[in-house]
C-alpha cells in the first residue's frame, strides 16, 4: 500500500451569498455642521464617555453640534425606548429626526 502524504482540508465556514456588508445608514463625509446625537444610557460610566467624545467632536469640528438624549428611564438602548408604548417612544423619535449622526455609549 502506498501513501502519498496528502491531506483533505475542509473549511468550517459555510457557503453563503457573497453581499457586501452596508450599514443602515450612509455614512456622513463631514461633520462640519452637522448636528450629532448622544445617546446616553443609564450606565454610569456612558454620561463620562460621551462627554469626552462631546470634548473631542467639538475641537474637530468646532461648527457642529450635539444634542443629549439621556435614557436614564431603564431603557438601555434605542431598541428598547422604541418597544414601549410611553411617552419616551414619542421624545426619542422627535430627538432621531433632528439629528444627522447619533453615537451610543454603554458605560459599563
Amino acid at each position: 500500500m502506498q501513501m502519498n502524504n496528502q491531506y483533505e482540508v475542509l473549511n468550517p465556514w459555510a457557503e453563503v451569498d457573497p453581499i457586501a456588508l452596508t450599514g443602515i445608514s450612509p455614512r456622513l463625509s463631514d461633520l462640519t455642521g452637522k448636528k450629532i446625537g448622544l445617546f446616553c444610557n443609564s450606565k454610569r460610566a456612558s454620561k463620562p464617555i460621551l462627554t469626552l467624545v462631546e470634548q473631542k467632536l467639538r475641537d474637530r469640528y468646532p461648527e457642529c453640534e450635539t444634542s443629549w438624549y439621556d435614557a436614564w428611564e431603564t431603557y438601555h438602548t434605542p431598541y428598547w425606548v422604541m418597544q414601549t408604548e410611553s411617552e419616551n417612544k414619542g421624545r426619542f423619535e422627535a430627538w432621531v429626526k433632528e439629528v444627522d449622526a447619533v453615537i451610543h455609549a454603554t458605560g459599563d
